[in-house]
């Protein structure tokens, strides 16, 4: 079957959720053999492009950029959108003004197609990442204009604030790009943050939260177990929603909680995070409780043992789509995971609600499952006082200076502490 030179990587807003098998394959052999993220990077991609499937002319041009973004990344220069500065994106922008010629085409042709024989959609032999105009009685011309220029950066600063967002990226390189270009003074391309990106849960807001899951797991086990201890390992160990969740190239699995033979010390071990790190996280006493009380439920022993590929969440009912499709013994993918832990806190607002905590529940409703990860964070070190260090490193933060952002305290905590502080700590002492 004829390929294209560039693999299309996004279908349809029709069709998105179904998966492709021609560019999980692509998808896993680059993260295997190029660049080790691009499995998690594809996913965030394919959810930022969920998110715009009611607006069709910005579902393409999300499509469309992320698409040729993407290309560059991995088959170009082999390279992590994750790690990219403003210097790498002003060399993509390069390369987008002056392209390959077997990738320019000149016509609008659909990205995928029916083969009609296997009933499976294949990528169009006929699609080109860069479109050109033919021109009568001239030349085939391309060019990228101003306007267009403006709108990849948008696009892409976009996705990078997406990922900031999703604590996956620690830089905006794009926006960086931006802003020392000569288009710096138009604001109206600036993309600011997403709001509620870093909020967290306060106390009493998160003891709603983990008493709605609580009683729920105990009427309804079957379905409510894996929202526990879903919600308890994020919680605890700080988790990126895209590190418990299923993608091409990677499913979580129960040997990922391992024990050090000489220590006796039990760590949650994550194999691929951002920027194809990995890292091992210290586990709580009552996450370890959390795991034994839900391996029982599972009908497993109590511990893991190393080699065990148990799923950490399965399914509670086949795939009906997707690379998953009938397999119930599958993980979940971010998607699932995303709207399972969202019921749950629309639960605990409209619980907090009733209770006459009106405000509350309204700042709840604006938080998801991802601000659980800021949550543990946030309470590690203004209530439990763990050490910056030692957070830094259960978060996979490169700097500790992202770290300190969680670090603050209430106007009534600042007033206490300041008093009743001296001028002179050896006054009186003779």
């Amino acid at each position: 079957m004829q390929m294209p030179p560039v693999l299309p990587l996004f279908e349809s807003a029709l069709h998105i959720q179904e998966g492709n098998s021609f560019i999980n394959q692509y998808i896993t052999q680059i993260s295997i053999n190029e660049v080790t993220d691009a499995g998690m990077l594809y996913e965030h991609a394919t959810e930022l492009l969920y998110e715009q499937k009611n607006n069709e002319n910005s579902y393409k041009a999300y499509r469309s950029e992320l698409t040729t973004f993407f290309h560059w990344c991995f088959d170009i220069v082999k390279l992590s959108p994750a790690v990219l500065t403003r210097r790498e994106v002003s060399r993509y922008l390069d390369y987008c003004q002056n392209p390959p010629v077997y990738l320019i085409g000149y016509f609008n042709v659909a990205q995928f197609k029916l083969d009609k024989p296997t009933g499976i959609r294949v990528p169009n032999h006929a699609w080109r990442p860069f479109v050109g105009k033919k021109v009568l009685g001239k030349e085939q011309v391309y060019s990228l204009s101003e306007n267009a220029l403006k709108t990849k950066v948008a696009i892409l600063s976009s996705f990078y604030s997406y990922l900031m967002s999703e604590d996956y990226c620690e830089r905006n390189p794009a926006q960086a790009w931006m802003n020392h270009s000569r288009f710096s003074s138009k604001k109206k391309y600036q993309i600011k943050a997403e709001e509620g990106s870093m909020l967290s849960f306060s106390e009493l807001q998160w003891s709603y939260v983990i008493s709605t899951v609580e009683n729920l797991a105990k009427e309804e086990p079957e379905l409510h177990q894996r929202s526990l201890f879903l919600i308890k390992l994020v919680y605890f160990c700080y988790l990126r929603i895209s590190e418990v969740s299923a993608r091409a190239g990677y499913t979580p699995v129960m040997e990922q909680f391992r024990q050090n033979s000489q220590t006796g010390i039990w760590s949650f071990y994550i194999p691929q995070s951002k920027g194809g790190k990995r890292r091992s996280v210290a586990i709580s006493k009552s996450l370890l409780e959390g795991l034994v009380e839900y391996r029982r439920f599972l009908k497993l022993a109590d511990y893991p043992v190393a080699g065990e590929n148990h799923p950490l969440f399965i399914r509670h009912r086949a795939a009906g789509r997707g690379r998953e499709v009938g397999n119930i013994n599958a993980n979940l993918g971010i998607r699932q995971i995303r709207e399972e832990v969202d019921k749950i806190i629309e639960k605990a607002a409209n619980c907090i609600e009733n209770d006459g905590l009106i405000e509350d529940a309204h700042q709840m409703r604006k938080l998801t499952a991802h601000n659980i990860r800021h949550t543990g964070i946030t309470h590690d070190i203004n209530i439990n006082g763990r050490p910056l260090s030692h957070v830094q490193a259960d978060a996979g933060h490169e700097s500790i200076d992202t770290t300190s952002q969680y670090l603050h305290t209430s106007q009534i905590e600042r007033h206490h502490s300041a008093q009743n502080k001296p001028l002179d700590h050896l006054q009186g002492i003779e």
